[in-house]
């Protein structure tokens, strides 16, 4: 009103989020989740072993407390012995988190909880993976799986136990369907059966086998 001589004249400010993309929204409700401690972040190690994965999962769905679902998940074979996954769960209060690491733990799953660890939330989330020696005979696929308890059991139970998941990649994005990018050992003998096993399953699929970006950074030399 100074800047223009004007009197009893009326003014708004807009707010119209002009500055505010959809990556930016997508980081804002990332951290806000976390500060919230309504999802918590963990760095589980399992044992690479035939059906620790399952076990885990299994794991997950027993803790105490209610249901909670996993929001990421993130791991690559990098050990013969140990396998390092970083996991996101939801929770349903503050101070959880220590609570679900504790339980992990007790149940033979070394678990450190990273919920406010800002290293982790910037940039480890976003860096699991890598060039593998140990993924011999590997497969790279993507998955569409329905965002329902059971759907990735069904994966785990029609597979078949020689198959080892040498990669595995989901984030929850809060639709009715998730995206999945798997990393599986199958052997040339065993094409025809892997092909059996993807009709029985019946999740839209897209082999990424071929694919250059998944050459570059993810393949065993």
């Amino acid at each position: 009103m100074a800047t223009h001589k004007t009197k009893g004249e009326t003014y708004a400010a807009i707010l119209c989020g002009a500055n505010m993309n959809f990556d930016r929204l997508r980081f804002v409700a990332e951290r806000a989740e976390v500060g919230e401690e309504r999802e918590a972040l963990f760095a589980v190690t399992i044992p690479e072993e035939r059906g620790s994965f399952r076990r885990f999962c299994e794991l997950i769905g027993e803790l105490p407390g209610g249901t909670r679902n996993v929001t990421e998940f993130n791991y690559r074979i990098s050990d013969n012995a140990t396998a390092h996954v970083f996991v996101g769960m939801t929770t349903q209060g503050k101070g959880e988190s220590a609570k679900i690491a504790g339980n992990f733990n007790k149940h033979g799953f070394k678990a450190l909880d990273l919920t406010h660890d800002e290293l982790a939330k910037e940039h480890i989330r976003h860096m699991v993976g890598g060039h593998s020696a140990l993924a011999q005979d590997e497969r790279l696929l993507r998955f569409v799986f329905p965002e329902r308890p059971g759907a990735l059991m069904k994966f785990l139970s029609l597979m078949r136990p020689g198959w080892n998941i040498s990669l595995f990649h989901y984030r929850n994005q809060g639709a009715d369907y998730g995206r999945i990018l798997v990393g599986l050992q199958v052997p040339v003998a065993d094409n025809q059966a892997f092909a059996s096993f993807l009709d029985t399953l019946g999740y839209p699929w897209v082999e990424e086998t071929g694919n250059p970006a998944y050459q570059l950074f993810l393949k065993s030399a």
